[in-house]
């Protein structure tokens, strides 16, 4: 039998293979068939993941939030909605995949990274960038989780104007790579200068 938290404590759990066919060599007497069956009807949410990830945060001013996206490769599947050609780094090229925006909350200590938040990259279905799903995801965060960390840690591809501007305003410190063309500024008094 699947249930909502045995499908969530399984995302949180996987390492590297998350399909449902994974999932049913580990579950006795579950067929691929019936994982592919409970997701269709059940409509699993972020919210769920966040239900059963906050009891597990320590949730500090020491610790730090770290956003990144992931690929799920669907190259073999054609009837998949949100399948699209993009940019998977574990491929280091384009794959057919579904694409997604994760927010992991982590004190620091050793293993201790749990997702907090996702949304699927879908711009054809939705018009949002990833910048966008991050500021979101952001926003959210603080505002209605409560989240303390007082560090965020994000890749290139998520250090806009904007979403810098909006760390700023949270009161964040963030970690990340700039672009060699980006000017930063510590203080006004000491202007711009390049990165």
């Amino acid at each position: 039998m699947i249930t909502k938290q045995l499908y969530l404590e399984y995302l949180i759990c996987a390492i590297g293979n998350y399909t449902g066919t994974n999932l049913a060599d580990h579950i006795d007497d579950v067929s691929h068939d019936t994982i592919t069956d409970y997701l269709r009807s059940e409509g699993l949410k972020a919210r769920g993941l966040w239900e059963l990830g906050n009891p597990l945060i320590e949730n500090t001013s020491e610790a730090f939030l770290i956003v990144d996206d992931s690929v799920q490769d669907k190259r073999y599947t054609r009837f998949i909605e949100l399948v699209k050609l993009q940019y998977s780094g574990a491929e280091h090229g384009l794959v057919r995949g579904i694409g997604m925006v994760n927010l992991v909350h982590s004190a620091g200590a050793g293993k201790d990274c749990y997702p907090i938040d996702y949304q699927i990259y879908a711009p054809d279905q939705d018009g949002k960038t990833k910048n966008e799903h991050f500021a979101e995801m952001l926003r959210n965060a603080i505002s209605d989780k409560g989240i303390r960390a007082k560090r965020i840690l994000f890749d290139t591809w998520y250090e806009s104007a904007n979403n810098l501007k909006l760390v700023h305003r949270l009161g964040l410190i963030f970690f990340t790579t700039l672009k060699e063309n980006r000017m930063v500024s510590l203080n006004k008094k000491e202007g711009y200068y390049p990165s």
